[in-house]
């Protein structure tokens, strides 16, 4: 009969790629895909850049007011996406799980501005 032993703790230990930076954004695009796996696209608003812009040339040489083509009646707002996610029904379980924790620290934050150092960041599947 064979006995299984068993570790006494895990540890993980955390690398960052050298291309995984700090992205802020604005809201999240998506949903469920074919496989059953939720997709998420986080986008970052902005109002959209002008093809390009000119400016007027006075007489004298001077540079005159810088002019855009632009509609008036519409205005357009760019979303650039900075990150790209897809999970998991268990992972997006842990997620919601997490983020309400944090949301929840936020919101006692508000009453004693010591809590928010106070944090345990990880997120537990």
């Amino acid at each position: 009969m064979s006995h299984t032993v068993h570790p006494a703790k895990i540890r993980y230990e955390y690398d960052t790629l050298p291309e995984a930076r700090l992205q802020y954004v604005h809201g999240v695009w998506g949903g469920i895909n074919p496989q059953g796996d939720i997709e998420m696209n986080f986008y970052l608003e902005s109002d959209k850049m002008p093809a390009f812009s000119e400016r007027i040339i006075s007489p004298d040489g001077s540079l005159g007011h810088e002019i855009t083509p632009e509609d008036t009646q519409v205005r357009t707002i760019t979303r650039q996406i900075n990150a790209k996610i897809a999970l998991n029904y268990s992972t997006a379980r842990a997620i919601l799980e997490w983020l309400e924790d944090k949301v929840e620290m936020l919101e006692m934050e508000e009453n004693n501005p010591a809590m928010l150092f106070n944090d345990d960041a990880g997120l537990e599947q």
